[in-house]
């Protein structure tokens, strides 16, 4: 009996856990792109020709290595709308009534499948170093679930960065080596760019058809589309990037996109680089004496911590999570976010450099729109979807965590043990961006006050009961108590008038 193997376009391995349980001679691939995953939320241009040029070459791949693979195209007649539509079509075509699908990465599709009326049988997606079950049995009985103490437990299972029992280098984490602020100059060309061959053109040329209204630049587009191409951004990186990574990874720099970052993300969240294929090539030119100790464990434990924590959590958390605002926060993402007038040029570079780009570094993403999104109060939910829409690397799994947990708070402390808030002091020290701004991080109030510096006051003031008993938080709360009452006033007042103005649909 035929049986169809699902594959979606984030699940890009010949690893699959489908594909392992499937048999070439008799079962058949079912690979689309339908309507509905393009528009769920409003995705980037380059996010949707990356994952269709990178579909439609593993497909390619997969006929190569034997496998009989029912490929739909977005401009098939015939194509369904939906992906459970897609399986009814292609199950009465070949006479199947049963389907492999390993575990998709979001609760939305989980629950489409589980709805579908057919047999759907599913595998867990075991393309992680740490599966859900490991998480979950780490997790119980936790009162905090704090991502330093999972690394540690997952430098330990991999022998990553391991001397014996003990971590390399004596230390687990050398995060107070990477926090340098912007170097003079940059001695690197950036992430390797690949050049569209004809199978790109033609999905280039399909998404500009379709998908010109969406925010994001589409060309020029610059991917890798396959493993091949993926393993050589990786290598290329490894090689002249990261023995700087570590120092600058936090910076942020006019001209200088990426710095020093790896932008492989996309890459490895698609399945054209396998986590530990990644961690392990930073370990080794460690270990050969090619790059400093910081660089490769900040490396790692971006993929081996932080990824591996934040799937976990997500999954953890249920299918709820995306709604949650601890902070009751309601108000409108402003039209900044979509390129709308500013005169904060930290918010210009953050949301050009995404607009074209579809990519932005953790603190771009973090501390510059992020925070800015945080103090002034906007509705999580709308952070969510604009974050899951803009980014290449954006799928619920990883993105749901870093922005309604990381970067909003909206979990109520679950990610975090704080909310990642500051003043325009923060992004002056790591950035050049306040050089070129309309208004002056030195000024607190009044005309060309920078914007977090009210802000940031504000939130903390109308947050109070929440958040003076954190002992990450006290200092904060003990220097706006030192100020006299008549500058507290000021800084509450002109926070008020900024707030009303992004209220109002004003630019700022």
């Amino acid at each position: 009996m035929t049986r169809l193997v699902l594959v979606l376009g984030d699940q890009l391995s010949k690893s699959l856990s489908a594909l392992r349980k499937a048999d070439p001679s008799s079962d058949v691939v079912v690979m689309a792109e339908v309507a509905d995953e393009s528009v769920y939320v409003r995705h980037h241009p380059k996010k949707i020709a990356l994952i269709l040029a990178a579909m439609r070459k593993f497909a390619a791949r997969l006929e190569q290595d034997g496998w009989r693979v029912a490929y739909t195209r977005l401009d098939d007649p015939e194509a369904g709308s939906s992906i459970c539509a897609e399986i009814l079509r292609r199950a009465e075509e070949q006479g199947a009534d049963e389907v492999l699908v390993t575990t998709p990465g979001e609760w939305r599709l989980i629950e489409a499948l589980r709805h579908c009326p057919i047999k759907i049988r599913f595998h867990a997606d075991d393309r992680f170093i740490a599966s859900r079950t490991d998480f979950e049995t780490w997790a119980e009985g936790r009162k905090q679930l704090r991502m330093e103490y999972f690394y540690r437990e997952m430098r330990r299972k991999t022998g990553l960065l391991m001397e014996e029992d003990e971590p390399a280098g004596g230390q687990w984490n050398f995060d107070s080596e990477n926090r340098k602020p912007p170097p003079e100059g940059v001695d690197h060309s950036g992430p390797m760019q690949f050049t569209p061959d004809e199978v790109i053109e033609e999905v280039l040329d399909l998404v500009e058809s379709r998908f010109s209204d969406h925010f994001g630049d589409l060309r020029p587009f610059h991917f890798a589309t396959d493993q091949a191409q993926a393993r050589r951004a990786l290598a290329h990186f490894i090689r002249h990037a990261l023995p700087r990574f570590g120092d600058y990874q936090d910076a942020m720099m006019r001209g200088e996109r990426t710095l020093y970052h790896a932008v492989i993300s996309p890459y490895l969240n698609i399945g054209l680089l396998d986590p530990m294929e990644v961690c392990k090539a930073a370990e080794q030119a460690w270990r050969d004496g090619d790059v400093p100790i910081n660089a490769a464990e900040g490396f790692i434990r971006q993929i081996l911590g932080w990824r591996e924590f934040v799937r976990g959590i997500y999954f953890l958390q249920g299918p709820d999570y995306t709604g949650l605002n601890a902070l009751g926060h309601d108000a409108d993402l402003p039209s900044v976010y979509w390129g709308g007038e500013t005169g904060m040029r930290c918010m210009e570079q953050a949301v050009t450099q995404t607009r074209e780009d579809a990519y932005a570094h953790h603190i771009q993403r973090l501390m510059v729109t992020g925070n800015f999104a945080l103090l002034a109060g906007i509705d999580p939910a709308q952070v969510h979807e604009w974050y899951l829409a803009v980014y290449a690397d954006a799928f619920e799994w990883v993105e749901a965590p870093n922005t309604i947990g990381m970067s909003q708070f909206a979990d109520g402390g679950i990610v975090g043990s704080k909310p990642y808030v500051s003043s325009g002091a923060y992004i002056n020290r790591m950035s050049d961006y306040c050089k070129a701004c309309d208004y002056k991080v030195s000024v607190k109030t009044g005309e060309g006050a920078c914007p977090f510096n009210l802000l940031y006051w504000h939130f903390l003031n109308r947050h109070r009961d929440r958040f003076e008993s954190n002992p990450r938080m006290g200092n904060m709360y003990r220097t706006w108590d030192r100020m006299d009452a008549e500058r507290r006033d000021t800084v509450l007042s002109d926070a008020g008038a900024l707030l009303a103005r992004l209220n109002q649909g004003e630019p700022v």
